[in-house]
């Protein structure tokens, strides 16, 4: 299957809320009838400030097989500057996000397309240090590209009050 990446940005402001939506309902098991409005207006606005500031860069993957207009995955890349360390002099950070293929032509290499776009973004701007978090079903996939496991990171959870 060839794939090919492109860039969103601004203009793609609709179709990438479209996406994010997917990604959220699929990944945190959000009911389609819960209301999410609050959410998807927080992403609305992180989008429009991200994309323009390029601390954020989105894309669609299209597939030759399929439509030439409508995507089959997506993916992002937050970038952001953290303190200097030996393992990244120059702080530069990329985290990838909302890494999506739809399931129709999941294990086609959709998602390593996107991956290696993103990686390859986030190195012409710097980045020293580029991470991920992973589902269980797209680890392989990761460990292929060069990704490991980065033992010792702990997520703090707030409790509820």
């Amino acid at each position: 299957m060839k794939i090919r990446i492109k860039r969103a940005d601004a203009t793609d402001l609709d179709e990438l809320m479209r996406w994010r939506e997917i990604v959220l309902r699929e990944v945190f098991s959000i009911p389609a009838e819960k209301n999410i409005d609050d959410l998807r207006a927080a992403n609305r606005e992180y989008y429009y400030t991200a994309l323009k500031r390029e601390e954020h860069i989105a894309c669609f993957a299209y597939a030759d097989e399929c439509s030439d207009t409508e995507p089959v995955g997506c993916g992002g890349v937050c970038l952001y500057q953290e303190m200097p360390s030996p393992d990244n002099p120059t702080g530069k950070c990329a985290y990838l996000m909302n890494i999506y293929t739809i399931p129709a032509v999941r294990q086609h290499g959709v998602g390593k397309a996107v991956v290696e776009w993103l990686v390859q973004e986030a190195k012409r701007r710097g980045a020293g240090k580029i991470y991920l978090e992973a589902s269980e079903k797209a680890k392989a996939l990761y460990k292929e590209l060069g990704f490991y496991d980065m033992e010792g990171y702990y997520k703090y959870r707030k409790e509820s009050d």
